[in-house]
């Protein structure tokens, strides 16, 4: 067992606001390239990151979309109203009418309801640890997301002080909404990059993972990796392209921790990725051996976060640790609206 990376993060490198509203575009933020042989480091903006790229290089895009996620309830047991405005944090999807949640209070039953709204609401139907439940609701389906669209807002932590729209939570290329958190190592990509990148012959294929909650209460971490199941689709497409690109010797570059766990867990028992959909609760470490991807894009992670247990799986742990000490002192920003790296 490796021991957590861990370095001290000054609160000012927090990004609290989109991009946008620090005035760049969002894909000018800083990138951080990151040499996972040597440890070597190169310091640019994201709309450049077309230099580091090569010819048929396979990028590998999550296509799910951000949807609003905390929910401000009313809480009525027997049909006793206990409390109002009371907090609920979806954590992530189970089926059509059921989502696991965080219920922010104390001494939640089986059986409760939550009044969400005069045409929706929610029954508690099982209990689990650290004030996770499971809700039953009742609408289901497309029917249920409408609802969480005109009722929720995106789920925000400590770090940002303003309720920025879901707009600002969203990929350009999202198309299918599920995930509760922002798949943010896709957030720097514009159309315009995306659109350059192809002209170099950068080929793009997406797999979809619906991000669930990774934080109980701000900075309280939410569960054990290996207890924090995604649902993912690999399609057969997406497997084509990526046998395509190690047939002539090519990267396959992850977008994002999530796209990771996706493919690296879509391997059969002879070793060969095959296209797939469940659920995955993959905990990569530097002591994995990733089959499929040979580089990443993603944001900088908090100190200790799973995700650099994940990094040290494509980098030496120590180098990643000086790397991060440098994006310090260059002062990049941390979160989903922060600064990249490209670790290949």
């Amino acid at each position: 067992m490796t021991a957590p990376l861990s370095f001290y993060l000054p609160d000012s490198l927090h990004a609290s606001l989109p991009p946008e509203r620090r005035g760049i575009r969002r894909d000018h933020v800083k990138c951080m390239v990151l040499n996972r042989q040597t440890g070597e480091t190169t310091h640019t903006q994201f709309q450049h990151i077309d230099s580091y790229l090569e010819k048929d290089d396979l990028l590998v895009l999550n296509a799910s979309r951000t949807i609003p996620a905390v929910f401000q309830v009313d809480w009525k047991r027997n049909g006793t109203l206990l409390q109002t405005q009371v907090e609920i944090r979806l954590a992530r999807r189970i089926d059509s009418t059921n989502w696991e949640a965080l219920i922010v209070a104390a001494g939640v039953n089986l059986g409760d309801e939550f009044i969400f709204s005069s045409y929706l609401q929610a029954q508690v139907i099982s209990l689990s640890e650290a004030s996770i439940v499971t809700l039953q609701f009742s609408q289901s389906g497309n029917h249920l997301l409408e609802s969480f669209y005109a009722l929720g807002e995106p789920i925000r932590y400590e770090y940002i002080d303003h309720p920025w729209d879901l707009d600002y939570y969203q990929t350009v290329y999202g198309t299918v909404p599920g995930s509760v958190e922002m798949p943010s190592a896709g957030r720097a990509f514009s159309w315009e990059l995306l659109l350059k990148l192809q002209k170099k012959g950068v080929r793009i294929a997406y797999i979809q993972l619906h991000t669930g909650l990774s934080y109980l209460l701000d900075d309280q971490a939410y569960l054990d990796p290996k207890k924090h199941a995604e649902e993912y689709l690999v399609p057969v497409s997406t497997v084509q392209e990526i046998k395509k690109a190690k047939k002539h010797g090519k990267r396959v570059i992850a977008v994002g921790t999530t796209i990771v766990r996706a493919l690296e867990t879509s391997i059969d028992g002879d070793g060969e990725l095959i296209p797939q959909t469940g659920w995955t609760s993959l905990h990569i470490t530097a002591n994995t051996k990733l089959l499929v991807v040979d580089g990443l894009i993603t944001g900088f992670h908090e100190p200790e976060a799973s995700h650099l247990d994940l990094l040290s799986s494509l980098i030496n742990p120590e180098h990643l640790l000086h790397a991060y000490q440098e994006a310090i002192e260059h002062q990049y920003y941390w979160h989903e609206f922060g600064d990249m790296n490209l670790i290949l």
